[in-house]
C-alpha cells in the first residue's frame, strides 16, 4: 500500500515566484521591501513564503544568487570569453548599457542599488552587497594583470586604479539609468570611458623600419 504524502502539495511555482521576488528587491530594494510586498507580487501567502524561502532575509540571499546568474551574468562572460581585459570591459560596458535599460523590468543593478538607503539594521545585506561588487573589481583588475604579463597593456599601468575605474563607470551607468538615462546615453558614457584605456605598448627593435 502506498503511504500518503504528508502535508498539503506546493499550488504555486516556485521559480516563477522567485522572479517575482527579484523584480520586487530590484525595485525597491531591501529594506523597503515589506514581506506584504512580497507576498503580493508573488503571488503567494506568507505561510507559503516562510515555508518555502524561509524568513526575508533567506528570501534575499536566494535572490541575489538568482540574479548573478541570469540578469547579472553578463559581466562575467564577457570578462571570461574576451580575449583581452579591454575587449572584455568594452563588452561588458556595452552590454550594461543594454541590460540596465531594458523594457519590461527594473532599470540599473540590483547589487548596486538594492541596499543604498539600507540602515545599521540591514549591515549584513549591505556588507555581502559590497562584497560583490568588490569581487568584480578585483576580477577585472586580474585580467589586466594578465594583459599586462602578456604585453597587452604596458608594463606602468596602475591595475587596480583602472579596475576601480571601470567599477565607478558601471556604477555610474546603473543609477543614471535608474534616473531615466536610456541606451544610447549610457552607450555614449561607455565610449567615453573606453578612452581612458591604454593602448597595447609599441612594437620596437626589429619592425622599426621595416619597409625602407
Amino acid at each position: 500500500m502506498t503511504a500518503k504524502q504528508r502535508g498539503r502539495p506546493r499550488s504555486f511555482d516556485r521559480e516563477t515566484a522567485l522572479e517575482q521576488a527579484i523584480r520586487a528587491f530590484w525595485e525597491h530594494g531591501y529594506e523597503a521591501t515589506s514581506i506584504a510586498d512580497l507576498t503580493r507580487a508573488m503571488g503567494i501567502g506568507a505561510p507559503s513564503l516562510y515555508a518555502a524561502f524561509g524568513d526575508k532575509r533567506s528570501l534575499f540571499a536566494e535572490v541575489v544568487e538568482e540574479y548573478g546568474h541570469t540578469y547579472g551574468a553578463f559581466m562575467g562572460r564577457a570578462l571570461s570569453e574576451e580575449p583581452t581585459a579591454r575587449r572584455g570591459v568594452e563588452r561588458m560596458l556595452r552590454e550594461a548599457a543594454v541590460e540596465y535599460t531594458e523594457p519590461g523590468r527594473p532599470h540599473g543593478c540590483l547589487v548596486i542599488s538594492a541596499a543604498v538607503n539600507a540602515t545599521s539594521d540591514s549591515a549584513d545585506v549591505v556588507a555581502e552587497l559590497r562584497a560583490r561588487r568588490e569581487a568584480n573589481v578585483q576580477a577585472v583588475r586580474r585580467a589586466i594583470e594578465a594583459d599586462m604579463a602578456a604585453g597587452e597593456l604596458p608594463a606602468e599601468v596602475d591595475a587596480q586604479a583602472l579596475a576601480r575605474f571601470t567599477a565607478a563607470t558601471i556604477q555610474g551607468m546603473s543609477q543614471q539609468a535608474r534616473d531615466g538615462a536610456g541606451r544610447q546615453e549610457l552607450e555614449s558614457v561607455a565610449e567615453l570611458a573606453l578612452r581612458v584605456w591604454p593602448g597595447r605598448p609599441a612594437a620596437t627593435g626589429a619592425t622599426q623600419g621595416r619597409g625602407a
